[in-house]
């Protein structure tokens, strides 16, 4: 028969087990949680601006081997920010009747690398007929923007375009867009629609919703017709 002094011992032997592996246990839940918040807070950003006119079907975008979206993305289409690891991640953009694009993006914590995809004729040579291969513009976020501003953003086959909007008092600003480079200028508009004219012909003007940098993105369409897109920073942008 077991007397309570024999008990003890075992019993203090299996408390202290417990309190072992209790201690284990929340080390292991704790470097799990610093591990997923760390991974969390080393996120950067991914926009597509699909400007891809040439070929048929969607637009799909790979990151590092992985389909962002299966259905793809329409002509004309502007993502938000998709989250991505920090660091050099490689990037593919297809589409059907088009050769692939490639490129390596570098994205740093909290900020959003935007993307233009296009498609550029190649002449024939002698071994090889003319085709369609997918060209990447790369916009990085800079200094951070203050008040309203717009930034024209070029990849038309258009050397250079001349870009121009209006002030709320009638006169009207310009800027010389050369192809795949940006050019700023300030906005005079606070509230409605700020018009808009590139080379003398009037676009679809800017609907004004706060501060910000309103990028406004030129590009042709498959019959080669100028067409334009914006979407909203907070940063001002550059050629990458």
């Amino acid at each position: 028969m077991q007397t309570v002094q024999s008990i003890r011992p075992k019993l203090d032997s299996l408390l202290s087990m417990k309190m072992i592996f209790k201690l284990i246990l929340t080390g292991v839940l704790a470097a799990t949680s610093a591990n997923a918040e760390s991974k969390k807070a080393a996120a950067g950003f991914v926009r597509l601006v699909n400007a891809v006119a040439i070929g048929s079907g969607p637009v799909t975008l790979m990151v590092d081997g992985e389909t962002v979206r299966a259905k793809g993305y329409k002509f004309g289409d502007v993502t938000g920010g998709i989250s991505q690891p920090t660091g050099a991640r490689k990037v593919t953009i297809k589409r059907e009747g088009v050769e692939d694009g490639v490129t390596t993006v570098n994205l740093e914590k909290n900020q959003t690398v935007t993307l233009i995809p296009f498609a550029e004729k190649v002449p024939a040579s002698d071994t090889k007929p003319a085709y369609y291969t997918m060209k990447i513009l790369r916009l990085k976020q800079t200094t951070p923007d203050s008040g309203r501003n717009v930034t024209f953003v070029s990849v038309s086959g258009t050397p250079e375009l001349k870009a121009e909007i209006q002030s709320e008092d009638g006169t009207w600003a310009s800027a010389f867009v050369k192809r795949l480079t940006i050019a700023d200028l300030p906005m005079n508009y606070s509230q409605g629609y700020a018009p808009l004219r590139v080379n003398g012909e009037s676009i679809t003007p800017i609907p004004i919703s706060g501060d910000g940098n309103y990028v406004l993105v030129l590009y042709d369409d498959a019959e080669g017709k100028l067409q334009s897109l914006y979407f909203i920073d907070f940063k001002y942008l550059s050629a990458d």
